[in-house]
């Protein structure tokens, strides 16, 4: 029997997102409805509703969310009514080549990311007659959502929801791309451009990790004075000042690391980065956007310098997000701070246009039930 449940839907790129009554269908087997009370307004979704990425529409947006397991499916093992958990934006099957060898946030299973329905080729949302899937076959900006137990995470009931909504993406995104995908170790200097929602989380990781240097590049000072209270030790508006500040302060030696979050990633800023690290250097590409990597040769060989590509910062979703989690309580994460804003359903655009002024690190959909 279906359920009905209030969802923000993106009809078409370049339209508002608006606010419908959708049918759910009962969880199949292997399938979990949940009941979410928090989901962030992460910056993919801008992204997907502007038209810079391609999806499946009219889609269900969101995947960022927490909630508590309301039903479940015949075989469903990882989760169990009533347990809290967080939806992690690529699921972990636990059996393909990627997760089997420690790389989840590659997990085959991740294939129907733009398309939204689920592993058996179906869908659980409905508009009358049309089906919808969610983002990253969640969507979390619905009351409810029937997912795969593939994207669930059990996490403790102590733990807020709008907290955890965070840790399925944007939270190990950042702390990932600097502490797994990067490397950094301590002692080093570490560039981070663009500091919203994934790019704080960086500075904490590269914070975390024993960063001499954590040296943030944001134009927006609201973001900057944030940067500091996640760790980094200096911040600038723009590339050139940052460059010079590098230089001096390592006798012309350049970074050990360079980690891009901006909100939209370009030409200018993946050349700035590769400018900035120095021989041995990394290159980390988190960002969504069209830039492209135009570089002589020369200047990656004679430096051994490396340019590479993250997602979900190379974490393992079923391990990382206890971790994280973990190091929240014993006071070693910030995650409150993150939050700048929590906004009702109705308020989703305003919340987006929060964020693409800058007046957010990360804002939070609170779920009305």
């Amino acid at each position: 029997m279906s359920i009905t449940t209030r969802a923000a839907i993106c009809r078409q790129p370049r339209t508002p997102w608006e606010i419908v009554e959708l049918q759910l269908d009962e969880p199949k087997a292997d399938e979990v409805r949940i009941k979410f009370y928090a989901a962030g307004l992460c910056h993919s979704d801008d992204h997907i509703q502007k038209g810079d990425a391609p999806m499946r529409m009219p889609v269900v947006g969101g995947h960022e969310g927490a909630g508590v397991v309301d039903a479940v499916g015949e075989d469903v093992t990882r989760v169990a009514v009533g347990d809290h958990v967080v939806c992690s934006f690529i699921p972990a099957c636990g059996k393909c080549r990627y997760c089997s060898t420690g790389q989840q946030n590659l997990c085959n299973e991740g294939k129907n990311a733009a398309i939204g329905m689920l592993p058996d080729g179906t869908f659980r949302f409905h508009l009358g007659d049309e089906d919808l899937g969610g983002l990253c076959v969640l969507g979390t900006f619905s009351q409810y959502a029937v997912v795969h137990e593939w994207s669930c995470i059990k996490i403790p009931k102590d733990i807020p929801f709008d907290v955890a909504a965070l840790v399925g993406c944007g939270v190990p995104t950042g702390w990932g791309s600097a502490v797994y995908r990067a490397g950094v170790r301590a002692g080093q200097t570490v560039v981070v451009y663009g500091c919203g929602g994934v790019g704080s989380n960086a500075v904490q990781g590269a914070r975390y990790a024993g960063a001499k240097n954590v040296v943030v590049v944001d134009p927006v000072p609201f973001k900057r004075d944030m940067a500091k209270v996640f760790g980094a030790t200096h911040t600038f508006a723009d590339a050139k000042q940052a460059h010079d500040f590098v230089v001096d302060t390592t006798h012309g030696q350049l970074a050990d690391h360079a980690i891009i979050t901006v909100g939209i990633l370009h030409d200018e800023v993946i050349q700035s980065a590769i400018e900035v690290v120095g021989k041995g250097g990394h290159v980390t590409i988190t960002a969504v956007g069209n830039g492209s990597v135009n570089v002589h040769a020369g200047m990656l060989i004679g430096f051994q310098r490396r340019v590479q590509g993250a997602i979900f910062g190379g974490c393992n979703p079923l391990y990382d997000v206890p971790r994280l989690l973990g190091l929240y309580r014993s006071g070693d994460l910030k995650l409150d701070e993150l939050i700048t804003r929590r906004y009702r359903l109705d308020e989703i655009n305003q919340g987006y246009q929060d964020m693409l002024d800058g007046k957010n690190i990360r804002g939070v959909i609170i779920h009305e039930h």
